[in-house]
């Protein structure tokens, strides 16, 4: 087994064993597996964004195209770069092309500013930062110049800039810090020889959730994260016929991989993405799109079904919406449904890894009040007490969790993780929950912040 990045906790050799003799670790990458769906499903539409439409064969060529340009700009493999993009097809892109040129992209929300990504900035010790030039009146290059001159690792900084507007830089700037500042759409080079790359490193960084304290790095190597698009596709039976919105940000597991952007690729469907999950961007989406599946936290949902009476669109497509971010009220979760003329499923997901879902066939009262069951056969969860004893059936705890797409600890901080993970490698993921008599999940808190 190839080790990790230095700072990240791989799973003991015996669960490794395991979880490749089932299948789940398949050894390919990420972007490895993005061209064989070229080859699979070329001519067909893979991403639509406004009025862009990319097929499979135009995204993997743009991919190793932007691939060849980062290396040809000095970035080496194992290098970290925070991409901080809307829901637009240059963060797909840029997010495959960095793992192609053998980097680690480190996911950023578009919301965040300086404190947080300068110190995202600082514990990857990241090189490079992808973000727009300016969005909804801020000014992101501003923002990196900020940080680069402070921070000795950051010396790239590439800027997509608004449709049609030129780009204040031209080609290449250095600024008196020593950092160079490139448009992103010049990060262009004719595609290399595919790098030898290991499906047990490290794909990219997702961040932990809560607002109490700066977010940790989540580490997620290729094996775990396309098991976990690859099954979560399986389970809502996707195929090239889906058509996928991707609502909530792009850089959140929710949508990237629950199945999301990743799985509907994997089946060769079609990604569509939206920059506003609100109802007047997305219901008509929905309709001209022939979209079948989304995934939108309670809050947008609530939305949606407000603005439904005064929104004149089609929506006969959708086949399935996933709810997430929370549990949803019962009295929302039965109005959905039928509202929107389509099956409700209920997720609870973690950055960190654990998922769970109801299944289309559980009982609408299963679908109603449970966040459904462990993704994995091999996912292992338990509910304990303050003590850490498992408690009887049926009684809330603390939920713990590890299994084959479930981090084994924090990327550099041993502290935290000598407090967020059992000696037997259980995440205390700090939620309160309790299981049903037939085996599903409620959530019905939490101890402390934290992704639910």
């Amino acid at each position: 087994m190839t080790s990790m990045l230095n700072g990240c906790t791989p799973w003991p050799e015996e669960f490794v064993d395991r979880y490749w003799a089932a299948g789940h670790w398949r050894g390919n990458t990420l972007d490895n597996l993005l061209r064989g769906w070229a080859l699979q499903y070329g001519p067909r539409t893979a991403l639509v964004h406004s009025g862009t439409r990319i097929t499979y064969a135009a995204l993997n060529r743009r991919v190793s195209r932007m691939a060849a340009g980062f290396r040809l700009r000095g970035l080496r493999p194992g290098q970290r770069v925070v991409v901080q993009l809307p829901n637009v097809p240059e963060f797909v892109v840029t997010v495959f092309a960095l793992m192609r040129a053998g980097g680690v992209p480190v996911f950023c929300p578009v919301s965040h500013r300086a404190s947080e990504v300068s110190h995202l900035v600082r514990v990857a010790q990241a090189v490079g930062y992808v973000g727009p030039s300016t969005f909804q009146g801020f000014d992101h290059t501003a923002m990196a110049a900020d940080i680069a001159a402070q921070e000795p690792f950051l010396r790239r900084v590439f800027t997509l800039e608004a449709p049609g507007a030129p780009s204040p830089y031209g080609g290449l700037t250095t600024d008196p810090s020593g950092c160079q500042y490139s448009p992103l759409g010049s990060i262009d080079a004719p595609p290399e020889p595919a790098l030898a790359q290991s499906a047990d490193q490290v794909a990219f960084f997702l961040l932990s959730g809560g607002t109490s304290a700066p977010p940790k790095l989540i580490p997620r190597t290729h094996n775990d994260y396309a098991y976990q698009a690859r099954a979560a596709a399986e389970l809502v039976s996707l195929t090239e016929n889906d058509v996928y919105l991707a609502a909530q940000p792009a850089e959140s597991t929710f949508a990237f991989g629950c199945p999301g952007i990743v799985g509907t690729l994997s089946a060769g469907g079609t990604v569509v993405l939206a920059e506003n999950p609100g109802p007047a961007e997305c219901l008509p989406v929905i309709g001209r799109e022939r979209v079948t599946i989304t995934s939108v936290v309670p809050a947008v949902a609530q939305l949606w079904l407000d603005a439904l009476p005064t929104v004149q669109t089609e929506l006969s497509s959708l086949r399935l919406v996933q709810i997430g971010g929370a549990p949803m009220h019962r009295t929302t979760a039965e109005r959905l449904g039928p509202a929107l003329g389509c099956r409700l499923q209920q997720v609870f997901g973690m950055a960190e890894g654990l998922l769970t879902l109801t299944r289309p066939a559980d009982p609408e009262e299963t679908v109603l009040t449970t966040q459904g069951r462990p993704l994995s056969p091999d996912d292992e969860i338990r509910i304990v007490d303050v003590d850490g004893e498992d408690v009887p059936d049926g009684e809330p705890g603390e939920l713990l969790a590890r299994g084959p797409y479930t981090l084994r600890g924090y990327y550099r901080a041993p502290d935290h993780n000598a407090r967020s993970f059992t000696t037997d490698g259980y995440f205390r993921t700090g939620v309160l929950a309790r299981l049903t008599p037939d085996g599903n999940l409620v959530v019905t808190g939490r101890l402390k912040e934290g992704p639910v």
